[in-house]
């Protein structure tokens, strides 16, 4: 059965309905998690198994609407992957140094780990920014980067014309590396 009969199936009341859509899904969700964190920094203490785990903990206990097909699911698969990433990058700014660290390497790591931590911190910010200005292109970013969809995939997923994906996510690129420039500078 695919994820939208099984969506389906949720809605209508089938108690292990939603159970069923993770395990269905469970392949693409491990590979969007994977593209994910492969731009992580390497001692990432969040794996892409246990992002996985937490979008399927939030979804199981979501009680709000279900998605209605596989693109939808994915939609927000890919906004879970995004504000779990957020709460852990702002969770880790968050952080006392500590006490003396001993190696100089470990110091270089943090400080390495805390800039991107605010770079994904920034990137964040910035797309909250372009979704209060323009929606749409807020989203066709959110479904191409952070959950590793296809032109073709986001264009069905937002119920829009290929040529509108292509071109919104060429104008949302320019907007996006435009608005980090300027947060870099300040």
């Amino acid at each position: 059965m695919d994820i939208t009969q099984i969506l389906k199936s949720a809605a209508d009341g089938d108690p292990d309905a939603k159970a069923s859509v993770i395990e269905a899904a469970y392949d693409r969700l491990r590979r969007m998690a994977a593209r994910q964190m492969s731009q992580e920094r390497q001692d990432h203490t969040l794996t892409a198994t246990a992002l996985v785990h937490e979008v399927s903990a939030k979804f199981l206990a979501d009680q709000r609407a279900l998605p209605t097909d596989r693109a939808a699911f994915l939609g927000f698969a890919a906004t879970a992957m995004r504000n779990l990433l957020v709460d852990h990058a702002r969770t880790k700014g968050r952080q006392k140094r500590g006490g003396d660290r001993k190696k100089l390497a470990f110091e270089e790591a943090f400080v390495a780990a805390q800039e991107q931590s605010e770079d994904f911190l920034a990137l964040n910010q910035a797309i909250q920014d372009l979704a209060d200005a323009e929606p749409r292109k807020a989203k066709v970013v959110e479904l191409r980067y952070f959950g590793g969809l296809s032109n073709q995939q986001v264009a069905d997923a937002l119920s829009i014309s290929l040529a509108t994906v292509k071109r919104d996510w060429e104008v949302a690129r320019t907007w996006l590396m435009h608005e980090l420039r300027t947060t870099e500078s300040d």
